[in-house]
């Protein structure tokens, strides 16, 4: 939620977070006066088709450096580029940086530009833009600074390189810039103008042509994309929230491709000629969450006991119809970082020892879901069920997600479930949700050994080295119950068999420079 990674996403979260969409039409903001609202699916463009899209929801803005919305990354994925980015294997490629290289102490990082990239409105990217970018992110702590918390300064010796100087050696910093779309390049003039939030320019393979609120954004391909023109004309971001609609306008052919399909149809759909399905395992997690800064919950003791009556098969059926993949800790079983871990398993027993030790009894819990992640209230529904034959009360609340951002900042709530996305580096997944000055950390919690792992971690340049302080932590991290993590959600998206060259990846992101329809 993805708050990222936005928890959610990446979302946060990270937190991966957005609000749910309104389908029906709204006010039109035809930015170039070239887009017909009124296209219909692979209706013929310049230079080809234009996709057709569904996503569940509609972006709260457009600017990558000001937005935790996963509605709104899914559409700028295709309109912003970053120095550097992922390939499917989740391993960094160049991108509007050619070549980079580290000096010998590892302080200093210097990025070579590709030379001849343009701005949608035409004008020349420079280095003055990066700089500007990563340097407005951290004076003004938007919500991805803290990315940047080891680096020093950002220069731009001259319009074609980056010099990037940290306070320590920095393994992660390629992941850090590079592996979310909320370090996207942006431009100053764009930023300052305020245009931004609903008619961005970027250096991407789209651009935004139209944004009808409530209905749909129009992007039409950029003939001067640095990594060539895309076959397509554009792409149609079409807003529609009910999973069984989306599905039945893919099947109908209405739409070329959407992520929003009814989880309880993935296994009938494998078969289904009419479309291709997409299944893959994603680095995403989700998770639940006590406040510590609340009696009884400062007392690990509570927390391993619900965490005892956590019941992960019956969450995942309700949730995903299995789809998903149960999970103790956040980093899935195909990263390189993962660490098995299976002290939780469903044990009501011993959950009933732990809060009789903590001298714990008639339990009342103060449970925040949200209305606009329905998989959050049905998975209370389902804690609440096996917290029941403890004697526990689960109260639940479903406010929208704004409201429950508030709450969860103000510390108002006694649990609460969200996830994160688009998680590489191992940094991503533990740092700011349970380093004690992490900015993600808002159950409260502290451990000083886990700060020294999480702080050495980052600085580690050996990679075996690091993987074991990043397990010795995550282990920690998992005992105090800081977060009781639930499970990996998998990608799951369904495309029309017309629509050729796509790939489903694991962080999430929705790519359609290289696809092309066919007539």
């Amino acid at each position: 939620m993805r708050t990222h990674s936005a928890a959610l996403t990446g979302v946060a979260v990270a937190s991966i977070l957005a609000l749910t969409a309104c389908s029906g039409g709204g006010e039109s903001v035809d930015l170039d006066g070239t887009t017909d609202s009124s296209s219909e699916s692979s209706s013929e463009g310049a230079s080809g088709a234009t996709v057709i899209a569904a996503i569940a929801g509609e972006p709260d803005q457009l600017d990558p450096n000001n937005t935790s919305a996963y509605f709104s990354f899914q559409v700028l994925e295709n309109v912003f580029d970053n120095l550097v980015e992922p390939d499917e294997n989740l391993e960094m490629q160049p991108a509007l940086a050619e070549s980079w290289e580290l000096s010998d102490d590892q302080l200093t990082w210097t990025f070579h530009l590709r030379e001849g990239v343009t701005w949608h409105d035409g004008t020349d990217f420079t280095a003055g833009d990066v700089a500007y970018t990563y340097n407005r992110i951290m004076d003004e702590e938007l919500a991805n600074a803290w990315r940047f918390s080891a680096v020093e300064s950002v220069e731009a010796p001259d319009d074609s390189t980056v010099v990037i100087t940290v306070t320590q050696p920095s393994p992660n910093l390629l992941s850090s810039i590079g592996g979310f779309k909320g370090l996207g390049i942006v431009q100053e003039a764009n930023v300052t103008s305020g245009e931004i939030q609903t008619a961005p320019i970027g250096t991407g393979p789209f651009s935004v042509t139209e944004y009808v609120s409530g209905d749909h954004i129009s992007l039409a391909a950029n003939e001067d994309y640095w990594g060539g023109e895309p076959e397509v004309a554009g792409v149609e971001f079409r807003f529609i929230s009910e999973p069984s609609t989306a599905l039945a306008a893919l099947q109908n052919g209405e739409i070329d491709w959407t992520d929003n399909i009814p989880p309880q149809q993935v296994a009938d759909l494998e078969g289904d000629d009419a479309l291709v399905l997409g299944v893959e395992p994603s680095n995403d997690y989700w998770y639940f969450a006590l406040n510590q800064d609340v009696e009884p919950f400062d007392d690990v003791r509570v927390r391993q006991a619900i965490a005892y009556a956590v019941d992960r098969e019956a969450i995942v059926q309700a949730v995903s119809y299995g789809t998903a993949k149960e999970n103790q800790l956040a980093i899935p079983q195909t990263s390189a970082w993962y660490t098995a871990y299976d002290e939780y398993n469903y044990d009501l027993e011993r959950a009933q020892e732990l809060l009789d030790e903590a001298g714990v009894s008639d339990l009342e819990i103060d449970f925040m879901a949200t209305s606009d992640y329905p998989e959050s209230s049905t998975a209370a529904q389902v804690l609440a069920s096996s917290l029941e034959d403890l004697g526990i009360t689960v109260t639940i609340r479903t406010p929208d997600f704004a409201t429950w951002l508030d709450e969860q900042g103000s510390g108002n709530w006694d649990a609460l479930m969200l996830g994160w996305l688009g998680n590489i580096d191992p940094d991503d997944f533990y740092y700011a949700q349970h380093h004690s000055e992490g900015g993600s950390n808002f159950q409260g919690y502290s451990n000083p050994d886990v700060d020294a792992l999480l702080d050495s971690g980052r600085v580690e340049t050996d990679e075996a080295a690091r993987a074991e302080i990043y397990a010795e932590a995550a282990t920690m991290i998992a005992d105090d119950a800081s977060y009781i993590y639930l499970y990996n959600p998998a990608i799951i998206q369904a495309w029309s068999p017309d629509l050729e060259g796509y790939v489903a990846r694991s962080d999430a992101a929705i790519r359609f420079h290289d696809v092309s329809l066919a007539d």
